[in-house]
């Protein structure tokens, strides 16, 4: 119990600090909320966190309202953490950037070291099963009513956030800026999340079946399972071996096959979550 509470207090604190001290000194939008606070103080000199939490208040009540109850106190938690150490931060340090623009670099080594810690502080709110809320909510809101894909929701509200910077500062290298500190960001939420581990699921179709099952169960020490299936052109019946092994066995996997069945089809796929028996457990979030 302590500790996805803790995650959230850590990830809460990075996120803060790094807003007050990397990205709003450059007039940065990377998506969210506090992409949005970071255009209206520059805008109207007002607080971040007051800005913030004036629109973080109405989306919780309005999400809750159209999607249910689903946010769960680690979220409400998040947002209110999140609130308290962008006051304290943007309150003792105020707006000065901590890496000063000398040289014309300043915003470039910014823009890398926030897309980083953003993805350290947003990864380790995400493992304790929390969100930070914001424009998240709107983008499951517009996923509900439109059809939508939530991925694809939350690319297009965080795009407009970002492209909202054009207003404060009309300068285009703004939005750039904030689109590769999002890009940076992401990807170390992914490995915050899952890890750096890449797991790569194989379909297998060949006649010696038989044969390739050995080299799974024994030489690698993988489970799989045969799926009974019939080809659309021919109508044969055949059996597709499932199975999932990380990155390094599939070499030697692809290596066996061919050793055995040179005809057989063989498809590899990127996995980037695998749960159950052999990897990780299978959890329930309690968003």
């Amino acid at each position: 119990v302590v500790v996805p509470y803790s995650l959230i207090v850590i990830g809460s604190f990075i996120f803060a600090i790094t807003d007050v001290l990397f990205v709003n000194p450059y007039t940065l939008a990377p998506g969210g909320v506090y992409g949005i606070a970071n255009v209206l103080h520059t805008m109207f000199d007002v607080k971040i966190s007051l800005m913030a939490i004036c629109m973080e208040v109405p989306l919780l009540l309005l999400g809750t309202w159209v999607l249910g109850a689903k946010f769960g106190l680690k979220t409400v938690l998040s947002i209110v953490l999140i609130f308290i150490f962008v006051w304290f931060a943007e309150t003792l340090w105020g707006y000065e950037p901590l890496i000063k623009d000398n040289h014309g670099d300043g915003i470039i080594i910014s823009t890398i070291v926030a897309g980083v810690l953003y993805g350290i502080g947003l990864g380790l709110i995400f493992k304790a099963n929390a969100t930070s809320g914001g424009t998240d909510i709107v983008s499951m809101i517009m996923s509900k009513f439109t059809g939508a894909s939530l991925g694809r929701m939350v690319l297009i509200v965080d795009s407009i956030v970002t492209l909202s910077s054009l207003f404060a500062v009309k300068d285009i290298r703004l939005p750039i800026y904030s689109m590769v500190l999002l890009y940076i960001s992401s990807k170390v939420i992914d490995i915050m999340v899952d890890g750096l581990k890449t797991y790569k699921t194989m379909l297998i179709i060949s006649d010696k079946y038989d044969e390739i099952k050995p080299f799974i169960l024994n030489t690698l020490g993988r489970g799989g399972t045969l799926i009974e299936s019939e080809g659309m052109y021919s109508g044969i019946h055949k059996r597709v071996i499932y199975t999932v092994i990380d990155r390094r066995e599939v070499v030697k996997l692809k290596n066996a096959i061919y050793d055995i069945d040179k005809n057989a089809f063989v498809n590899v796929i990127d996995s980037s979550e695998i749960m159950g028996e052999g990897f990780k457990q299978l959890q329930k979030s309690d968003l």
